[in-house]
């Protein structure tokens, strides 16, 4: 045999890693090209079924886009070397499968709205002809000079497979950073200097914030926020370009520009935003300090239609919520952000601009890279997440988190500071009550200092720890009265309920 399976299979994977490295590497030097592993990432989110997306967001939690490009990349390596193994004796198989995966790439490029249809063929095409040209080379340093095996021929291909591996490495990290900082570049963030509030908050008082160890804060750091969206690669937003419509059933429609947006009167919010996805005692939930216009103040300027029952928010990726009307004029806090915890928004949270409002799970409410507010009928559009088996209304219930001690962590006996969070937005919380044990008496918790009726508080309490095993539950009581069922739902469709607990070793002293 004049090369063996594992040459021709390790050729194939080489060649296909070189490939989307090129891809990469293309859409990192010329911004309006696409990222092909974004691209048909983006595909797999939008089509993949309802349980898995959910098993993905349990498992891997704000790991999970990290994990669907590295399994994307995986499997592109696989199939490379299945191609490499079949096309040794019909080349023209591998010209079919990365000319298929040319197009593949190119279909799925076509889905983002911020690419053009000539934009997304360049990548693919390229990507297609740079895997081809890379097998065969490696094809022929792999033939011996004779039909004997030889030490030559082996030095030749080790020493090529090793420099193809190189420049996808390379090609792959450099096309990488180079896309990251031209969406940056694009943006203009770091120009942005936002004005001051004319409602400013408070500083956070030590009776808001215990400051335990091992206790979120009442204030989320920026970089330690969840997040959690459809977006795989985080959209570039020109602010010299964009501008936000709004349109549907209103009196007056209109577009404003970034600049326009910064002029308007601005306000400061403590509001506490979660997953739909959050189960309990999960941290799919944060609390952070927000900077933006009353979404009242821009409706009211485009006048709202009688008949707008829904309020539609759109992403410049075409990504879609939609929440009531009445719940911009019903007291709740409801904003077009622009600043989080005092800084323009992150790119990851929303940059320019994206929708917060109290009281309703992200996935009806919180668009981010908002670009449109529409207003339509109750039942003449469907947002996102609606047709993938999630409930139309869906309004955050009252929820309680034990943070400290973690589950099965051991401590030693004597008294033990038992903390964590409550919320319930819109509503505040009331009472917070913990059971030291399973069987006990539930005993009232001490409560942090509220920021807002619509931002979490903290809880606080003493317990003398005996030696053995125990089980701590929490259970909150919200501003109506009203204390969380104890009832374990899982979150689809409308949000997760149930009694946090934890299981605590204690030591003898």
């Amino acid at each position: 045999m004049k090369s063996t399976r594992w040459r021709d299979a390790l050729s194939g994977a080489l060649a296909a890693g070189l490939a989307l490295g090129v891809s990469e590497f293309l859409a990192g030097i010329f911004p309006s090209l696409p990222s092909l592993v974004e691209s048909l990432g983006n595909v797999v989110i939008d089509n993949v079924p309802q349980p898995i997306k959910e098993w993905a967001i349990e498992t891997f939690g704000t790991a999970d886009k990290l994990v669907l490009i590295i399994g994307i990349a995986v499997t592109t390596l696989l199939i490379g070397a299945i191609v490499g193994v079949l096309a040794r004796q019909r080349f023209s198989i591998a010209v079919g499968v990365f000319g298929a995966f040319g197009v593949i790439a190119a279909l799925a490029a076509q889905t983002d709205p911020q690419v053009s249809p000539a934009a997304g063929l360049v990548p693919g095409l390229v990507a297609a002809v740079a895997g081809l040209a890379t097998l065969r080379m490696l094809y022929n340093l792999s033939e011996p000079a004779d039909d004997e095996e030889s030490d030559f021929s082996r030095r030749n291909f080790l020493v090529g497979s090793g420099a193809v591996l190189g420049v996808a490495a390379l090609s792959a990290t450099f096309g990488r950073a180079l896309l990251d900082r031209a969406k940056r570049a694009i943006a203009g963030r770091d120009e942005v200097v936002l004005p001051s509030a004319a409602e400013i908050l408070p500083e956070v008082s030590q009776a808001a914030d215990f400051e335990i160890e091992g206790l979120e804060s009442i204030i989320v750091p920026t970089d330690e926020f969840y997040r959690i969206d459809t977006a795989l690669s985080i959209p570039r937003v020109d602010i010299q370009e964009w501008t936000l419509n709004i349109t549907g059933r209103v009196d007056r429609p209109y577009s404003i520009t970034y600049s326009d947006l910064l002029d308007m009167r601005m306000v400061e919010r403590d509001i506490t935003l979660s997953c739909v996805s959050n189960r309990v005692g999960g941290d799919l939930v944060g609390n952070a300090r927000w900077q933006g216009v009353p979404l009242r103040e821009i409706l009211d300027r485009a006048g709202v239609a009688d008949n707008a029952e829904q309020l539609v928010g759109r992403s410049v990726d075409d990504f879609t919520v939609g929440f009531p009307v009445e719940a911009v004029y019903d007291g709740r806090e409801a904003l077009v952000a622009v600043g989080m915890n005092g800084e323009p928004l992150p790119f990851e949270h929303g940059f320019p601009a994206r929708l917060v409002v109290s009281g309703l799970y992200g996935y009806v409410s919180a668009t981010k890279w908002l670009s449109e507010i529409e207003l339509t009928s109750w039942d003449g559009f469907d947002a996102y997440w609606i047709p993938r088996g999630w409930a139309k209304e869906a309004p955050i219930k009252t929820q309680s988190r034990i943070d400290t001690p973690g589950n099965g962590m051991t401590v030693a006996e004597g008294v033990v500071t038992v903390a964590g969070v409550a919320w319930a937005p819109t509503r505040g919380i009331s009472k917070v009550e913990v059971q030291l044990g399973e069987g006990s008496e539930w005993v009232e918790a001490e409560v942090s200092e509220p920021l807002s009726e619509n931002a979490w508080v903290q809880w606080k309490i003493d317990w003398d720890a005996t030696p053995g095993r125990h089980e701590l539950r929490v259970r909150a009581t919200d501003g109506d009265g009203v204390t969380q069922t104890e009832e374990a739902t899982p979150p689809a469709p409308d949000g997760a309920t149930g009694w946090h607990w934890v299981a605590t070793f204690v030591d003898e002293a």
